[in-house]
């Protein structure tokens, strides 16, 4: 039940009813309604604006968040330029060392393979990133294993190159008496005549005219196998092991200067021109075996002749002549 409201009349000294006005009434009723509408709208603004109302423990979670976003992006970009080197240092493993070293290049399938099996990412995944972390990790995983890969080949081609260095020293590659000593080269690898019965027969060796007493050197490195005159024809020789399946022999000498079992160095004095053995004159007889077969000396002096040298001596050695053994 509404209260009744009076006034007091002054004329009539009584209280008198107030009696309420009906535009009143409506303008209550109408401000009552806009201030209902006007609240609803607040309240609908807030509502829709509540996800963008932050504590301060979510402004620090997404600080930290766009700062994760941000070093998975320096992340990709560091990746990238791995990547790139890698591709570049594979590029010159299979075409320019291998290539030299005479190794076969590694495939590109196996260098950029990746991991198959299980799941290896599955404690990434039901995150609003996951697919960002998993392509991370696969890429990372990746490259992880290309320079595995890469490093195995460098350590592979460091000890072909350690090798090679080896066999570059080993190989008989000079001529083992000094062109200022020679007399002439008397004779070569081939079907020569033989000095004692004038046959025809082959010349395993190349032969060296010198003085008696003229220094013979190693054309390579290698060990001392054999200083002695227990080889029929050959009279005091020298045989080198120089490894790889090269041996160099050295016969008919006046004199030896190594002995069994050391170790020489291309260039080292080992003993000195005579005659002695199946001989006609002083003289060197030089041989060179490869996998104990006898082969072509001439294709070993690259070492310290000219190419005007070379070719000289090339020619003379292949003259049909007679040998000095």
């Amino acid at each position: 039940m509404s209260k009744v409201k009076y006034y007091y009349d002054s004329e009539t000294l009584s209280y008198r009813k107030i009696q309420p006005k009906r535009g009143r009434k409506i303008g209550l009723f109408f401000l009552t309604l806009v201030g209902v509408v006007l609240s609803g709208f607040l309240l609908l603004l807030a509502y829709i604006n509540i996800p963008n109302i932050q504590t301060p423990k979510e402004r620090e979670l997404r600080r930290e968040f766009a700062q994760m976003e941000l070093q998975y992006d320096l992340l990709d970009k560091k990746m990238d330029q791995a990547e790139q080197v890698l591709e570049e240092l594979a590029e010159r493993d299979n075409n320019l060392y291998r290539v030299y070293f005479e190794s076969n290049p590694i495939p590109e399938e196996q260098r950029k393979a990746g991991f198959g099996g299980v799941n290896r990412y599955k404690d990434l995944e039901g995150f609003d990133n996951s697919q960002l972390l998993i392509n991370t990790s696969k890429r990372l995983d990746i490259l992880t294993k290309q320079i595995v890969v890469q490093s195995r080949s460098l350590d592979e081609i460091a000890a072909m190159a350690t090798e090679k260095q080896k066999l570059l020293e080993a190989i008989p590659a000079i001529q083992p008496v000094n062109n200022e000593n020679l007399t002439r080269m008397a004779s070569g690898y081939g079907y020569r005549r033989d000095p004692f019965t004038k046959a025809r027969k082959f010349h395993y060796g190349m032969d060296f005219t010198a003085p008696r007493g003229t220094p013979v050197y190693a054309s390579g490195d290698g060990i001392v196998k054999r200083v002695d005159n227990r080889s029929s024809g050959y009279g005091k020789h020298i045989r080198i092991d120089h490894g790889f399946g090269y041996v160099s022999l050295y016969a008919h000498l006046y004199k030896y200067n190594v002995r069994r079992g050391q170790r020489i160095k291309r260039g080292d004095l080992i003993g000195f021109v005579g005659s002695t053995g199946r001989s006609e004159a002083p003289h060197l007889h030089y041989e060179i075996f490869k996998d104990g077969r006898r082969i072509n000396p001439i294709n070993f002096y690259y070492g310290n002749l000219t190419p005007e040298e070379y070719a000289k001596i090339l020619a003379l050695s292949q003259q049909e002549n007679q040998s000095l053994d």
